[in-house]
């Protein structure tokens, strides 16, 4: 359980869910976190949940805001004096329905929040510490990103792209900087409640496994994918969802 120790690692959109869920992970292997969200007091929440300032930071802010970024990978490196590990956890999809009829000014906002701000929280700490000596990335992609996935298309495409991204990256950053990603099914969180909601046992009854995912599901794959462990793997992408899509779910 000390396999991340006197290592620290970035985790946006962790103030819940599957975000705050890594983060302990992390925390419990032995790492130093930095976590980030849009709301202070969440955070101040869960720094408190992750067992207080020795073990977690939290810096507020909009994930796709470049400052946001920068001021966080700064505090960092002023707290720990390194950043050896990044999740680009933080997605949105504020819109539901067909693909085609989606405004243009959400399509760009879903897409400069799952796909841009994590290009550009993997500049900032490539530029902070990783390039010099090295790290490990993981983004939190989705199974939407794999196949169609009606009512939510838009989200499906960014991460889809999020996933391109990946590969991309793992080519590019290589070999100090690994980049992985994780694509899960329905979680139990609050931002996936509209796709269970009051019919958990009927969605979760197409899964082989016969449950929805929760956030320790993803957190321990996404530990793995950091660790020394999964040291020869990179550009890859890790399916994790109760079999669904071996069944053509969604």
């Amino acid at each position: 359980m000390n396999s991340l120790k006197d290592r620290v690692a970035i985790v946006t959109g962790a103030s819940r869910g599957i975000g705050l869920g890594i983060a302990k992970a992390l925390v419990e292997r032995g790492a130093k976190v930095c976590i980030t969200a849009r709301k202070p007091e969440p955070l101040a929440e869960a720094v408190t949940e992750l067992g207080g300032p020795d073990h977690a930071i939290s810096v507020a802010g909009k994930a796709d805001d470049p400052e946001h970024q920068r001021d966080a990978v700064a505090t960092v490196m002023e707290t720990f004096g390194r950043v050896d590990m990044l999740v680009n956890n933080t997605g949105i999809n504020p819109v539901y329905g067909p693909l085609i009829d989606i405004e243009a000014g959400a399509a760009a906002k879903i897409l400069g929040v799952n796909v841009l701000a994590p290009l550009g929280w993997t500049a900032r700490v490539r530029e902070a510490w990783m390039g010099e000596h090295g790290g490990s990335i993981v983004n939190v992609a989705s199974i939407a990103g794999l196949h169609a996935s009606p009512g939510i298309g838009m989200y499906g495409v960014s991460k889809a792209a999020l996933i391109r991204l990946t590969v991309e990256l793992g080519a590019e950053l290589g070999p100090d900087i690994r980049v992985n990603a994780v694509a899960p099914a329905v979680v139990k969180t609050n931002f996936a409640t509209a796709l269970y909601e009051g019919r958990e046992e009927e969605v979760a009854s197409a899964y082989p496994l016969k449950r929805l995912g929760v956030p320790s599901d993803i957190a321990g794959a996404v530990a793995f994918l950091l660790s020394d462990d999964a040291g020869w793997i990179t550009g890859q992408t890790l399916v994790i969802d109760g079999g669904v899509t071996l069944v053509g779910g969604l």
